[in-house]
């Protein structure tokens, strides 16, 4: 079960080799156009492209192959959903076509950079996707250095809220994921919290966030934090049972799931307390076996959790259930033909646009927070039923976009 890394813990990523691969595919335009008489806005006419009819260039760099693959997929699919909804099908602003190339960056930030560096020298004034938050962390410099606009997409760093102003998320951070895992337990002020973990970066990050978040709330934050190449769970189960904490977080991702939730469930973890886990892709649902319907869920997006008419365009739109990043590749559509719509081809009207933004998407009433870029939206608190692959998401409670809003964070230019 994979728990997204949080705030601002990891600012940098190894960097792998320079080789890159480009896959562009455009964006027909619908043969429906808008009408031409007076459809460009004087934005347009100001800003816009060379030529009438010129098109918008679009960028998307994210992970079609590698290990987040699935989740670029679910982007993708949400992005093509999202700007036919906001463009009501032409996937035209006026009377310019929005073209958009996608890029394969496999979750390798130096393929990212050097893929935006690309497009940015072949005139692309905006940039999407970054399905990996160590590829968001490293395009976000090259969008500031060269003053275009970059939307990240599922990557749910903490950094890039605040990174610079040209930077803005499409997603949700991992602060939101945080503060919904707290709401499952009230007022947290002198309760225990155990966050049992794999003793890796990625638990190690997940523990820190805890101790930052429900800590700073008035928690007692204690880790157990499991090697990583232990197969055998009991010993580490037994421990967590007797912590007697009122919540157990837990952050677990790879092969081991399985049996390490097993033997939470058969040590009387799950029956003890109240234990707490977000939930990823579908796809990863029966890795839980028969304790999946104990466990409490924090939920970014699961098919059900909202019923808006951008959800139900979105399940229109694509060929099977609502999965856990399509709303981000939506968002981010819906973003982009905002900002093309009142700012045209000029970077720093776009920006101006969408600060302050309110809008409404598949998860509910959104808002891109204007002094840092934050995207205030809801979250959910969820629970599984059914049974091995015929699990299902129930909701439990929506969590508006104030609940559980991050703090404000400066600019850090």
């Amino acid at each position: 079960m994979r728990f997204p890394i949080p705030a601002r813990l990891a600012r940098r990523t190894d960097r792998a080799s320079a080789f890159r691969r480009l896959i562009p595919t455009v964006a027909l335009a619908s043969a429906a156009a808008l009408a031409v008489a007076g459809c460009s806005s004087p934005q347009e006419a100001a800003n816009g492209p060379t030529g009438d009819d010129a098109p918008y260039k679009v960028g998307l760099i994210y992970s079609q192959s590698g290990a987040l693959a699935s989740y670029g997929a679910q982007y993708i699919e949400g992005f093509w959903a999202g700007l036919d909804y906001a463009t009501g099908g032409t996937r035209k602003i006026g009377s310019h076509p929005i073209e958009v190339t996608e890029v394969d960056d496999a979750g390798d930030p130096e393929k990212a950079v050097a893929a935006a560096r690309d497009l940015i020298g072949e005139g692309f004034k905006i940039i999407a996707g970054s399905t990996a938050s160590g590829v968001a962390l490293q395009v976000a410099p090259i969008a500031e250095q060269n003053k275009v606009l970059f939307i990240s997409g599922p990557a749910a760093t903490d950094g890039i809220t605040g990174a610079n102003r040209y930077t803005f998320r499409s997603g949700r951070q991992s602060y939101q994921d945080v503060l919904t895992a707290s709401s499952f337990m009230g007022d947290p002020a002198g309760k225990k919290v155990l966050v049992f973990a794999q003793d890796t970066a990625f638990g190690q990050a997940n523990a820190a966030a805890v101790t930052a978040v429900i800590g700073g709330q008035g928690a007692e934050v204690e880790s157990l934090l499991v090697p990583a190449d232990v197969q055998e769970f009991t010993t580490f189960a037994a421990q967590a049972l007797a912590a007697n904490a009122d919540l157990i977080f837990v952050a677990w991702a790879g092969t081991t799931a399985p049996a390490m939730w097993q033997a939470l469930d058969q040590q009387g973890v799950l029956a003890a307390t109240t234990v707490v886990t977000g939930l990823d892709i579908r796809a990863t649902w029966p890795t839980f076996g028969a304790a999946g319907t104990n466990i409490d869920f924090l939920a970014h997006y699961f098919d059900g959790a909202s019923d808006t008419p951008a959800s139900q365009a979105l399940a229109d739109a694509i060929d099977g259930p609502i999965d856990l990043f399509h709303p981000d590749g939506f968002t981010a559509a819906q973003m982009i033909v905002h900002a093309l719509e009142e700012g045209g081809d000029d970077v720093e009207a776009m920006i101006a646009a969408l600060e302050g933004w309110k809008f409404d998407s598949v998860k509910g009433s959104y808002e891109v927070r204007a002094s840092d870029h934050a995207l205030l939206q809801p979250m959910f608190q969820t629970r599984l039923t059914g049974s091995g692959d015929n699990l299902e998401a129930e909701l439990v409670k929506a969590l508006s976009a104030q609940q559980v809003a991050p703090p404000p964070t400066p600019f850090e230019d």
